[in-house]
């Protein structure tokens, strides 16, 4: 069986939400991102890490992403390959 190389996490953000709650928010979600990574095993020191947020009307969604191993590999050479 493959090892995961990347996990992500969303979550759904209020627009009209305070730039402090919307800062504490994603002050969270990486705190959670690195305890998970930790929990299986990578070290979060090794990941590299994404940003996305999608419009959903009223809210946006949030998703953080991490790679590592093959995947971060992966996605390093497409990002140099754009640039």
């Amino acid at each position: 069986m493959a090892k995961h190389t990347q996990a992500h996490l969303s979550r759904t953000v209020p627009k009209n939400q305070s730039e402090f709650f919307k800062q504490r928010t994603r002050q969270k979600m990486e705190y959670y991102m690195g305890a998970k990574l930790l929990e299986v095993g990578v070290d979060p020191e090794t990941t590299i890490y994404r940003w996305k947020a999608e419009d959903k009307g009223s809210s946006e969604e949030w998703t953080v992403s991490a790679y590592w191993g093959d995947s971060r590999e992966k996605l390093e050479a497409e990002e140099k390959a754009q640039a």
